[in-house]
């Protein structure tokens, strides 16, 4: 019996580049990042990706998968190959591309820094642990948005990123919004004020694509609701 194959097109070079399509034995429970390590592995050793725990913990593998931004070592080829058999690998959207699957992260992680993203103590560390009210609204509201691993799934899916390449993006806008829910943060106003910008919350379209590809289902659609209000109310009380 013969073995049942799979033509997986895979992105080659940099910006310009092409697809190359490659013949993949198919496997049970076979994952997309099977497909591009087999590719690796024995028929192209050239191939450059990005993966490291292979369980869905560190992000680093995501792909574009037939059009979408996955995780591709948590996508089954059963849930996306087509009917023929024919799966489509590209990097991801919305950033430089350096080689073939790999792309440049750093004007993702550059729009953490601009929207704030690292906490501000307000103590040191001689000082008693801080409470945190695990009922309170505030934790709630960062809990809701807390378990992102930086991924760029989200930045990748963002139109207004693709219309705006300086908007922060949902990644970075999400993450502030955690902080701004933080009561032991201590740099609330000036957060607040690095996201209202132009490029910042209030760019945002609400297309939710960020909400529907997030694969620890996140929603920074409404983390940016929250940035939108609380940055409207500061404005209006003159704080920003």
């Amino acid at each position: 019996m013969a073995e049942e194959m799979l033509e997986v097109s895979v992105w080659r070079g940099a910006a310009e580049g092409r697809f190359v399509a490659y013949a993949v034995p198919r496997r049970a429970n076979q994952t997309v990042l099977d497909l591009v390590s087999h590719i690796q592995q024995r028929l192209e050793p050239g191939l450059s990706y990005r993966f490291a725990c292979r369980v869905g913990m560190c992000g680093s593998c995501a792909m574009t998968v037939n059009g979408k931004p996955r995780w591709t070592c948590r996508t089954h080829v059963a849930r996306v190959a087509g009917a023929d058999g024919r799966v489509e690998i590209a990097p991801l959207r919305n950033m430089p591309v350096i080689k073939d699957l790999a792309c440049d992260l750093a004007p993702f992680f550059d729009k953490w820094s601009r929207a704030r993203g690292r906490f501000a103590p307000t103590q040191t560390r001689t000082d008693d642990f801080a409470p945190v009210a695990p009922a309170s609204i505030q934790r709630q509201a960062a809990d809701a948005g807390i378990e992102c691993i930086g991924c760029a799934v989200c930045y990748s899916a963002c139109d207004v990123v693709a219309w705006n390449p300086d908007y922060l993006g949902p990644a970075a806008l999400n993450r502030a919004w955690t902080l701004h829910n933080d009561a032991r943060d201590g740099a609330h106003t000036a957060r607040l004020a690095a996201v209202a910008g132009d490029a910042g919350c209030h760019a945002c379209h609400s297309h939710q694509s960020c909400t529907e590809h997030c694969p620890k289902q996140i929603s920074p659609t409404l983390s940016i609701a929250g940035l939108k209000r609380a940055s409207a109310l500061a404005a209006l009380k003159g704080e920003i």
